[in-house]
């Protein structure tokens, strides 16, 4: 049974396994004497494969998994060299039999693997890694094989096995650089000239990774040396002249190929819940009797995080089902009684039609087919579910509660939603669906009455489905902290009745600006290619990877980029590299083209998603994000663009309704950093937040120590760059990386900052410090994120870790206090009875719709709301706009 699908984004962690390189690792680690099954099949491999990936699955707890596999050896490196790992023994049979029992152990997890003819596992795992890092995913690579370090960059990290299968090294960019002498950027230059012994690539006589180290440094790229070859001197440059083909190619069969054809996309990688029963099938025939709890721990039913108490297992529920009379519904509703605990179940059709809803109280349940509602029946089951009175319990309410809001109804009844119990107890957890979480926490599946998926479109099984929310709620309720509790019944809960009425209500769109802007953006395409075909002096597709090369390199002779299985790779880094190069025109265009084609296809996708009612209903997703934060689906609202004219036109197509006159939008000014200032309760950053001018320019005057008139915008975009980099634990390395500067420079700015505000210097250093004693953080209202590897021996691992410890408090407080604001919002329009209502929330701005009449007072309620969210030794300062779209509507 699979969990929940879910889109690739900056709060996932993908997890890309080499399945090949660990299996051999593994193998070769331990004796294969010593590991066999009952029937005699080897199992050294597949013990130590199984332990490794279990080993970082429980510490990085990834929200995306794949392990790829190499077919043969046959692939294009061998077509172009075939003397390419010629040099390796053909595998040995005690080997090879365990990898397809790898492949099925796989598929009982529930995890995806991929190989594909003609390519390396690597190719695969770097087409993977770079999609997901596009996204701002976390990628770690398990992988023995180094080519996979010139992927290496500030969202990818190379977890590389040092002593057998037991102890992993963490490559980031600054340790790759720290242990070979080369940026993750130079590195397959790096590998190219040094040579591969493992892949049967001949290196240069006399030079060694000392002196490729040092050539990178001086020169920057392999290019860049061999036009300087001339002024190399001694053996070495003779014979580095000498091998300069061979050079070359080595260093087109080390570059790892970035688009391999895939059956999957990064975004179907999400974790799966395995099958229990196949699990236990297969390690009960391997012999694998520690391993096989684990593992079912782990893919089936995670525990609570190590530092959390556990959870005693309650006795079963039993339920008998009742009858109800349509037409007289009220009857069965009566005999229900108002101090019982009621758990509630619902099924939802599209966006939000009720179809079936069951009931669950004491010994009983019944299951109501609303197509079945006579009379007042509806009516009644609405005075029941908007009844405060009442205690109703659900896990995963929204549906439900949108599906009411759609007919003015409110669910006060709803008390609690166990689904928002378990994201604030383990705000990392990953399939918090109500089938995943009964297995997690019951270590059994739910039955299903329909024989096919819970949750059928059928709702044949919401009375199971109210059955199981009470076995999960007495599961979560022993023990419940009256924190966790304060949280749902202050923050979570109320926010996830409102979001109901929010996505109920929708935004309005105009469909006829979306598609002139559609016909716009194609317009503008079809303009660029004409003039890259008129640069060019000919006619060719500027979609076409492969007639892009022979334009680009062979007719008009341009620098070579990377090469890749196709040629030399035209993506977006390349291209953007080649015109900063060459400023060709044919290259200017197809950047046009490319970029005006990312914006056709945002609206193109719009398009589809206006229901009925000319309005867009997105989704908001309330227990994804670990830091508390609210994203959204169909669409993604924070991906509609913001600072670019062509963007901006698209935000000019969310308009008002025809029952309103304007849209009112409002948001925090430097909300992270005023909490910063809070927290640290630094008086220079207090002082510039009070003094009324711009934050940046003051800090940045204090910092460089020059009068604020004198302070450039380069030194005010480092300053805000520090700052925020600050805010979200950015270390000098990333802050190097972001400014283009040296990370020499970046410590020697980040110490600057830090004399002249000691007080965050005190607070980033003591708030890591508490986490490590307490092992969670928690924001000023109370939510924590637990952070195990904090305690790790691990340097690498906890260094990640002290980052996220630095990140939660602010990023999570921040939340909390937006949805505080928007609570006290939504409550201030209800009680002056204002038409007006709340449409979205996006970071951290609110979206509203207004009648005109009524714009001074709804004014007076979101300022009052907002700037009173939460009580900090800085003022919040809202901003507010007006307008009649949501571009004309920013400030």
């Amino acid at each position: 049974m699979s969990s929940a699908s879910q889109s690739v984004g900056p709060q996932s962690k993908v997890l890309l396994v080499d399945g090949h390189s660990l299996a051999y690792r593994a193998f070769y680690a331990l004796p294969v004497e010593n590991f066999q099954a009952p029937d005699g099949q080897p199992t050294n491999a597949i013990h130590g494969f199984v332990s490794m990936l279990l080993q970082v699955i429980e510490s990085e707890q990834p929200t995306h998994v794949a392990v790829a596999f190499d077919v043969s050896r046959q692939t294009f490196r061998r077509a172009e060299f075939p003397d390419y790992k010629a040099n390796r023994a053909k595998s040995p049979i005690e080997f090879s039999s365990q990898v397809p029992v790898i492949k099925d152990v796989l598929d009982a997890f529930g995890v995806t693997h991929l190989a594909v003819d003609g390519f390396e596992a690597d190719d695969i795992i770097a087409t993977l890694a770079l999609a997901a890092a596009e996204q701002l995913a976390e990628v770690n690579i398990l992988t023995g094989d180094r080519d996979s370090l010139q992927l290496v960059n500030e969202h990818i990290t190379v977890l590389y096995p040092t002593k057998g299968v037991k102890e992993l090294s963490r490559l980031t960019p600054a340790a790759v650089e720290a242990k070979y002498g080369v940026r993750p950027d130079q590195y397959a230059d790096f590998a190219a000239l040094r040579g591969d012994a493992s892949d049967n690539l001949p290196s240069i006589p006399g030079v060694g990774e000392k002196t490729a180290a040092s050539w990178l440094r001086t020169y920057g790229t392999l290019q860049d040396l061999l036009s300087h070859a001339s002024e190399v001197k001694g053996k070495v440059g003779d014979g580095l002249r000498e091998h300069a083909a061979q050079v070359l190619s080595n260093r087109r069969l080390t570059q790892l190929v970035h688009d391999v054809p895939l059956n999957a996309t990064v975004h179907d990688l999400h974790r799966h819940l395995g099958d229990r029963s196949k699990i236990g099938e297969i390690f009960d025939r391997l012999g694998f009797r520690q391993l096989r709890q684990r593992a079912i721990a782990t893919f089936v039913a995670e525990t609570a995080a190590a530092d959390e108490p556990a959870i005693a297992l309650p006795a079963s529920r039993s339920f008998t089902a009742v009858g109800w009379t349509p037409g007289r519904l009220a009857d069965t509703l009566q005999t229900i009684d108002r101090v019982q605990p009621v758990f509630v179940a619902a099924h939802v059709s599209g966006v939000s039609t009720l179809t079936h809803i069951a009931l669950a109280w004491q010994d009983s349940f019944v299951v109501l087919d609303c197509a079945q509602f006579k009379n007042d029946d509806f009516g009644n089951l609405a005075v029941f579910l908007s009844d405060p009175q009442r205690h109703l319990i659900a896990h995963g309410a929204k549906p439900l509660a949108r599906a009411m809001a759609r007919n003015k109804v409110m669910v006060n009844s709803v008390s609690v939603d166990t689904e928002l119990w378990q994201y604030i107890l383990h705000p990392g957890l990953r399939g918090l669906d109500l089938a995943s979480t009964y297995e997690r926490l019951l270590h059994r599946e739910i039955a299903t009455a329909s024989g096919g998926d819970l949750f059928a479109e059928s709702g044949s099984d919401v009375g199971i489905q109210a059955q199981a929310t009470a076995e999960v709620h007495d599961a979560l309720a022993n023990g419940l902290s009256e924190q966790v509790r304060k949280l749902h019944d202050d923050i979570e809960l109320p926010t996830l009745k409102v979001l109901a009425v929010m996505e109920s209500a929708g935004i309005a769109v105009d469909v006829a600006h979306l598609r002139r802007i559609l016909s716009n953006f194609e317009a503008s395409m079809a303009a660029a290619e004409a003039m890259a075909h008129e640069a060019a002096g000919t006619t060719f597709n500027v979609g076409s990877p492969k007639q892009l090369q022979e334009v680009l390199f062979e007719k008009r002779g341009l620098p070579k980029t990377k090469k890749n299985k196709t040629g030399y790779t035209t993506d977006a880094e390349a291209l953007t590299w080649l015109f900063e190069s060459t400023h060709d025109a044919v290259v200017e265009a197809i950047l046009q083209w490319r970029e005006v084609s990312k914006l056709k296809q945002t609206v193109a996708s719009l398009l589809p998603l206006v229901s009925s009612d000319g309005r867009i209903h997105t989704t908001f997703l309330q227990t994804v994000a670990a830091t508390g934060r609210l994203s959204s689906v169909d669409p993604n609202l924070q991906n509609i663009p913001v600072r670019t004219a062509e963007g901006r036109l698209i935000r000019q197509a969310f308009v008002h309704g025809a029952d309103f006159d304007v849209l009112l939008t409002a948001d925090y000014s430097q909300i992270e950093m005023r909490i910063m200032a809070h927290l640290s309760q630094d008086e220079g950053l207090i002082q510039a937040f009070t003094s009324g001018e711009d934050l940046h320019t003051t800090v940045a005057s204090q910092v460089f120590d020059v009068p604020g008139a004198e302070v450039t915008p380069d030194m005010r975009r480092r300053i805000k760059a520090m700052s925020y980099g600050l805010a979200y634990g950015l270390s000098s390395y990333g802050l190097a990386q972001q400014l283009g500067i040296e990370p020499r420079e970046a410590t020697a700015l980040m110490d600057s900052y830090f004399e002249r505000f000691g007080g965050v210097r005190d607070y980033l250093r003591d708030v890591v410090k508490r986490a490590s004693q307490d092992g969670y953080t928690e924001t000023m209202f109370g939510r924590r994120r637990y952070l195990p590897d904090l305690a790790s021996t691990n340097q690498q691992a906890r260094a990640v870790a002290e980052r996220m410890a630095l990140n939660a408090p602010i990023q999570g407080t921040a939340a909390d206090i937006m949805k505080i604001a928007m609570l006290r919002v939504h409550e201030g329009i209800e009680a002056a009875g204002l038409t007006s209502r709340l449409l979205l929330q996006v970071h951290d701005e609110l979206v509203l719709e207004v009648k005109e009449e009524e714009l001074p007072v709804l004014e007076a309620i979101v300022r009052a709301g907002m700037s009173s969210a939460c009580d900090l030794l800085v003022p919040l300062e809202v901003s507010v706009g007006i307008g009649r779209n949501w571009d004309e509507a920013a400030h």
